[in-house]
């Protein structure tokens, strides 16, 4: 990656919007979904929309000539005259003062750039392609939008009020079993159907209980990479990696297949020397969701009804998830 992706902290900072028509306003409407305090710099005749929002008191206007101390101590300066060479010089000017800029549709002259953005206030996906194909970023964010639920964000506020008393009655797994059922099971089909009070009652009393329903824990799941390659694996196979607390794995071809994983997600590299089965148990019954990439046929396997029966005996949750292998 050239850009690093990062959110932010806008609580009583200061963005600067230097422009007066629409490139202008259209990153103030994007800062205005902020806590920043705005500042827009143009001389002469401004946008309508602009003039509203300065009227209504939610930013500043500057006019006269730019100078360095406008930009001094912002946390992003936004350049949108219209004009190429204008927008270069006042790059400049900002850049003497170690401002971030952005100048719009000069990726050349951008410190960081704006991304497509789904907005679920507090949960915020943000696509970035580095300035390359903002049409391919835009593509991408309807995707995203018809994917995340309308009201998800409500549901991940709920979740922000009741982590403080998550955290008093939970040890760190139950913690996240909890967050897991929230927001794959039950609670969150219920809160983006409109069923707002009978989640939060649901995740309440699962708090207080102990943690969430056992029933949604599977504890051991081998998941087949099929021809493995990551483009070749199903989604349920790459949401089982990513719930995964543990990842056991044989030598694979491609190894970005554990990208798939989350980042803090244990990985151990098994060997034929290795007793996989009693680990894979360990580690169940430690409370961790553990998952067994293998490429082989999962529903053929010897070795999965070998591990289901050590699983059953044991009283631990086992799945298979199959993989996808090519014809012929």
């Amino acid at each position: 990656m050239k850009t690093f992706p990062m959110f932010l902290k806008m609580t009583d900072r200061r963005i600067v919007i230097v422009g007066g028509g629409e490139q202008a306003a259209q990153k103030c409407r994007l800062a205005l979904k902020t806590e920043a305090q705005i500042v827009i710099v143009h001389s002469g005749e401004i946008d309508a929309e602009l003039a509203d929002i300065i009227d209504e008191g939610r930013a500043e206007r500057i006019a006269g000539e730019i100078t360095p101390e406008i930009f001094a101590g912002s946390a992003l300066v936004f350049v949108a005259t219209g004009d190429e060479e204008t927008d270069a010089h006042i790059h400049g000017v900002a850049k003497s003062v170690g401002a971030t800029v952005n100048v719009v549709d000069q990726p050349d002259l951008c410190d960081a750039f704006t991304p497509s953005i789904v907005d679920r206030d507090p949960v915020v996906v943000a696509i970035g392609t580095e300035g390359t194909a903002p049409v391919l970023a835009r593509q991408i964010k309807t995707r995203m939008e018809e994917i995340l639920e309308p009201n998800l964000g409500g549901l991940a506020a709920l979740a922000g009020r009741l982590r403080n008393s998550a955290e008093q009655n939970l040890g760190p797994i139950k913690r996240r079993d909890l967050w897991r059922w929230v927001f794959s099971a039950s609670p969150r089909a219920d809160f983006t159907s409109g069923r707002e009070r009978p989640a939060a009652l649901a995740i309440k009393e699962a708090i207080a209980n102990g943690g969430a329903p056992t029933e949604d824990l599977p504890g051991v799941c081998v998941v087949s990479t099929g021809a493995d390659s990551r483009d070749m694996m199903t989604l349920r196979a790459v949401k089982r990696m990513q719930e995964a607390d543990a990842i056991y794995f044989a030598p694979l071809k491609d190894m970005t297949v554990l990208e798939l994983a989350r980042r803090d997600a244990e990985r151990v590299e098994t060997t034929e020397s290795n007793d996989v089965f009693q680990q894979l148990l360990d580690a169940a019954q430690a409370g961790k969701r553990v998952v067994w990439l293998t490429n082989a046929d999962t529903e053929a396997s010897t070795f999965c009804k070998e591990l289901a029966a050590e699983c059953s005996a044991a009283n631990i949750r086992f799945e298979t998830v199959a993989g996808v292998f090519p014809r012929g």
